[in-house]
């Protein structure tokens, strides 16, 4: 990333070092001028759907002095919203898959926000660190191992920049998230000998697809229910709960065991992604966590985390039961704008906030359930990120107007993990 233009995607994963054990960031921060920003913080939001408005919505009322001033997006009608609320000219309005360069070539803008389908993630993090801006990134932040290893190196790249990366994991931001784990990482619950999350739910939007949509636009339009653009919704929502689970060990998981299955969504419209999933992550220690999500209509609503101590119990979200009872009683404000908050503060008082390196662990986590339990394997964390060959990842280029077949899903039992070697079991 250094050889910042001659390096392509898959020449920078080629070059990177990067494996299991290798899971820092390195080299000293050196703040770059543009990197502070200013009084006036200049925004440029790309992908602008839901949840692209809503986080522009959320930055420019987290604090003064900010200004939505450019967009960008795979789709015209998708700007049309934010262009007409934050008065954004046309020149500064850019359409198509490689609309993110443009916006990011501004030299105005100090802050983008990344929040088009996970799979471009790693993608635009790595070109919005090379042009110098501080980063917002909705999560997750990859959908497969080569997705994951380019955003550690961008945000070890963020780092030495002195740029600034916040992701979209507001539970981290939320306070009465933040005072029970300073609570759990001080002993109130004693040594964690168990842990439960889950992301239950009913069903979500689809985009139906129209007759003059090609391949690669449908999917875009209706990126939810393809592995390639969202990671499935283990990645794209339950990412949530894992990330949580994570910090409460103030650790990753050595291994990881999954099953999961599609059995009531199973039309086209669903592209090609499972509708339920249970995973058992493996902490040190060999403690361990039962992790399930799923979306199918009609079902009962779980979205939570539990985490067991030998002293007590906690819900990670502001009670604690047993030998050091407790419950968060202060202010609770919107995570969604504090997350935003946080990061411009960081960024006007030269000490970036970079959260790049914890959120990709979590969307690796994510990922390994999700490849346990399409191939019905168990595999370690380490294996995963050194040997595991699965790239998800766009070509560099990609038209709206390709032809790109729907995937196959995986059939567990035949799905073959890329890379992995089941071992032979002994005879007798």
């Amino acid at each position: 990333m250094v050889q910042k233009q001659k390096f392509t995607r898959r020449e920078l994963l080629k070059s990177s070092a990067l494996s299991a054990g290798a899971l820092v960031l390195g080299g000293a921060a050196v703040p770059l001028a543009e990197a502070r920003g200013s009084d006036t913080i200049r925004v440029g939001v790309v992908g602008c759907g839901g949840r692209g408005s809503g986080a522009a919505n959320d930055c420019f009322k987290s604090s003064p002095g900010v200004k939505i001033v450019a967009l960008a997006d795979a789709f015209e009608d998708r700007l049309n919203g934010l262009k007409k609320q934050f008065e954004v000219p046309d020149r500064r309005c850019f359409i198509g898959l490689d609309a993110y360069k443009k916006l990011m070539a501004l030299d105005d803008i100090n802050l983008v926000i990344l929040a088009t389908p996970p799979g471009f993630r790693p993608i635009h993090l790595a070109e919005a660190i090379r042009q110098g801006k501080n980063v917002f990134m909705e999560k997750p932040v990859a959908v497969c191992p080569a997705g994951v290893k380019m955003v550690i190196e961008a945000s070890a790249e963020a780092g030495r920049k002195g740029l600034a990366i916040v992701a979209g994991t507001q539970r981290r931001h939320q306070a009465k998230y933040v005072e029970t784990m300073k609570r759990i990482h001080d002993g109130a619950i004693g040594d964690i000998v168990s842990a439960q999350c889950y992301w239950n739910m009913g069903e979500l939007w689809v985009s139906q697809r129209k007759a003059d949509q090609g391949d690669v636009e449908w999917q875009i339009r209706n990126w939810l229910y393809f592995t390639w653009l969202s990671g499935d919704h283990i990645c794209e929502q339950h990412v949530h709960n894992i990330d949580v689970i994570n910090w409460a060990f103030d650790a990753l998981p050595e291994q990881v065991h999954g099953v999961g299955g599609r059995q009531y969504r199973t039309g086209p419209e669903h592209g090609n992604i499972f509708d339920h999933f249970g995973i058992e992550f493996f902490y040190p220690g060999d403690v361990r966590t039962i992790s399930t999500c799923r979306q199918i209509k009609g079902t009962a609503n779980r979205v939570s985390e539990r985490v067991v101590g030998t002293k007590g119990v906690s819900d990670c979200a502001g009670t604690i039961q047993g030998e050091n009872s407790w419950r968060y009683r202060g202010p609770n404000p919107n995570p969604y704008e504090v997350e935003h908050t946080d990061l411009i503060k960081s960024i006007r008082s030269g000490n970036p906030l970079n959260e790049g390196k914890q959120i990709a662990e979590s969307t690796l986590c994510a990922i390994m359930g999700r490849e346990s339990a399409y191939s019905r394997q168990q595999f370690n964390t380490s294996w995963f990120m050194s040997r595991c060959t699965l790239d998800l990842l766009p070509p560099d280029d990609l038209q709206l107007s390709d032809s790109k077949p729907v995937p196959a899903f995986a059939v567990p039992g035949k799905y073959q993990l890329p890379g992995f070697v089941p071992r032979q079991r002994r005879r007798g």
